[in-house]
This record gives structure tokens, sequence and C-alpha cells, in this order.
């Protein structure tokens, strides 16, 4: 039975010495049903949040976020232009306990809102910037999990196996899958300070800009594209703003980091299918299968582009001697000290399918086991993304928004 926001205001005066509530109501915004939640305004005009977990999942949730929230020090909080929670106190509440924080400033939106403004999503960049540009040693310290980038890679394989085995993961979607975890390329990155579960409601904008980032809970450290997925996945327009602004402010150290995030974007489906599988429930069984089912129709119909670079077929020793015999042997171009120069090539070359119709390498086994043979439909990238990356585009996982801004209420 959920407790009343009177209740929850009596368990605050308990958690919090001195406070004196002069207002206190319901307050449900990211609490999914998962917390009992109030809204709590102190004479002295102090502004709080209350919550009490009502399952073991969630309490859990609420003990690693304290952790977390523990471990961004002043020093930490310091080095970043937005407010984190800051805890406030706890007491028992009938075998778990509830926790009060400090109430942030700010108004929340959905993705599309906050990907359709150009001014917010620069600040949504920078601020996710920010969080991955954190010392990583505290991280360690507070105890906290840390990722190589071998086991990032493991950590995907394993949630892509576990979907094929549930026999509902369709072929052309697992050797996309595989052929991205396969690419050696795709997976050298320095592992960063990372929230580790942003989304669109993790954000409190003030101004047009990220005044407060909230639920730390998945704090680590690990791939940084694990934050930028659900930026890949909002219809907004500026959501490539945002992604810009991300790799001006870390100055591109990571190249392949938008292909990585376009993975994790798609592998949500996964999730919510093992999810589905997991908990018995046949109807959100069912909403993966659509979604998986959409995202196949999109890749046939090559409007998504490619997670890893196309292989060029491996030759035997006859079609090689063919191949130099048929090259022209012309006198070499001239040039300033490079034997390749960019102008001698068009740019319509590196429009690849991310597939080749010829044999490729991918029939060898590697490290995880796997051994991936077989092929699909050529997918065309129509156009070339920042710098050296790889053109991405949005994923669309079936979801349905407002058109317009979904305002809500600054909170927890």
């Amino acid at each position: 039975m959920a407790r009343s926001h009177l209740t929850l205001a009596a368990l605050a005066t308990s958690a919090v010495a001195e406070l004196d509530v002069a207002q206190a109501r319901a307050h449900s915004l990211r609490s999914h049903g998962r917390f009992d939640s109030a809204l709590l305004v102190g004479r002295d005009g102090s502004r709080l949040i209350i919550r009490v977990p009502r399952s073991q999942a969630a309490e859990t949730e609420q003990s690693a976020d304290l952790v977390a929230l523990r471990a961004l020090t002043i020093g930490n909080r310091s080095r970043l232009p937005f407010d984190v929670p800051q805890f406030v106190g706890q007491a028992p509440a009938g075998g778990t306990r509830a926790v009060v924080y400090e109430l942030l400033a700010g108004d929340a939106f959905d993705a599309d809102a906050l990907t359709g403004h150009a001014g917010v999503s620069g600040s949504i960049g920078r601020a996710i910037a920010a969080i991955h540009g954190l010392p990583t040693a505290f991280v360690g310290t507070a105890g906290l999990p840390q990722q190589t980038a071998a086991e990032c890679r493991a950590s995907a394989i394993d949630v892509i196996d576990r979907a094929s085995d549930t026999g509902y993961l369709p072929a052309a979607i697992l050797r996309r899958w595989e052929q991205a975890t396969d690419d050696e390329a795709l997976w050298q990155f320095p592992p960063t300070v990372i929230h580790g579960s942003l989304s669109a409601e993790s954000f409190l904008i003030t101004d047009d800009a990220v005044s407060g980032v909230l639920g730390w809970a998945g704090l680590s450290v690990g791939d940084p594209a694990r934050d930028l997925h659900w930026l890949l996945a909002a219809r907004g327009r500026e959501a490539e703003a945002a992604m810009s602004a991300y790799s001006t402010a870390r100055q591109g150290s990571d190249s392949r980091i938008t292909q990585r995030a376009m993975l994790y974007a798609e592998m949500e489906l996964a999730r919510w299918l093992l999810h589905g599988t997991a908990t018995r429930n046949q109807a959100i069984v069912d909403d993966a299968v659509a979604m998986l089912d959409g995202l196949v129709e999109n890749v046939h119909s090559q409007t998504m582009y490619p997670l890893s670079p196309a292989t060029a077929p491996v030759l035997d020793l006859s079609a090689v001697e063919s191949m130099l015999r048929s090259t022209p042997r012309g006198e070499p171009r001239s040039g300033n000290g490079s034997a390749m120069q960019t102008d001698a090539y068009d740019l319509s070359e590196f429009r690849k399918s991310e597939f080749d119709d010829g044999e490729s390498d991918h029939g060898a086994r590697d490290d995880s086991g796997r051994n991936d043979s077989g092929d699909t439909g050529a997918i065309d990238q129509p156009r070339l993304f920042h710098d050296s990356e790889a053109a991405t585009g949005p994923v669309d996982i079936g979801a349905t928004t407002d058109d317009q801004a979904n305002t809500r209420s600054p909170s927890e």
C-alpha cells in the first residue's frame, strides 16, 4: 500500500533534525511506481524530496545512488557545470529506509523537446562531456564498478548472446550486432567516468541550459558511449548538435564513439526483450519483437547506417595475381611528401555498403568463441559524419512521443 504524503512528511522529520514541514504533496515524477515520494517545503523555505523504495530492486538502486552521491565530493562537483542532488538525511521505514534529498531547481522535458532546441542540446552535450572528464580514481576509491574497454565489449556480447538464445532475435540484426562486436577498432577507447543511466528525465533545465543531473545509481568507469545512446534514439532535430558539442568538448578523443552509441541504442531492444522473457511477460516480449522487426525493415531498406566499416573481400593468390595484372602501371603521382593525395579520390568511393557480397574474414572465430558467417544486403551510407566518425542516424524503436514539450515539475 502506498504511503501518503503526510506519512512521508512525518518520516522526513525523523530523518532531518529540526525540520519543520509547512507543506507536503505527493510527488510521482521519476518514481515510475518504484518509490513512494513526496515534495516537502519547510517553514524556513527549504524544498526537499523524500523517497521510500517499494521493492528490493528500488532499494538496491537507492543504495547505489547514495554511494555515488557520497563519492561526488565537493571537489568533484566543482568540476561539473550543473548541480547534483545533495543527501540530507534518512530514517527507517518498515524494513527499508526513507531518504531525503535537497530539491534541485529546473524543469524536466521529454527527449524530443530536449533535442529540439539548439541551445539546450549544446548544453546537454557539454554536460555529458564534463561527467566524462572527471578523474577516474575516485570511482575505484568509492568501490564503484570499473570496466576496461575489453570488458565493455564482453558485456555487449553477453547481452547479444542472451537475446539470441531467446529465439526472438532476427538473424539480420544478430549479424549486424556481431559484426560490430567483432570490429576490434570499434572497441579501442579510453574508459571514462560515466553516469551510467542517462536519459531525458536525468536532466533539469533552467534558462535553456542544464542546471541539474539526477539519478546517479549507475556511476562507474566504463564506455562513454553508454551515456550517449539515448540521444541517437531521440527524434529532435538538434540531437546531432548535442553530439557535436560533446565531441568538441572532448576534443575528438574517441573517433568511434557514435557508432558504439548507436549499437547501445539498438541493443536497448534486446534488453527490453530479455526483461520480457525474464518476467514471463508476453506483452513485453511481443512489443520488443515488433520493434526488432521494425529495426530489420530499416536495415533492409538501407535507412540504417553501418556500425562498422565495410570489409573488403579476402583474395586468394590467383585473384591477387589477376588484380595485379589488370592494374595500370603509370608514373606515380608527385606529392608533398605523401604517396596518397586526398583529391585523387572521389568521396563516393568511401560510401560503401556495411556488408560485402564476397567472401569475408568474418568466418574466423574471435576471442569470444563465436563463429560469424553469412552475409546480408548492402546498406548505403549517404553522408559523412563529423570528422572521422562514421555516419549514424536516429534509431526508431517504436516509441511514441508528443509534439509539444512535456514540461514537468523539477524533482529527483
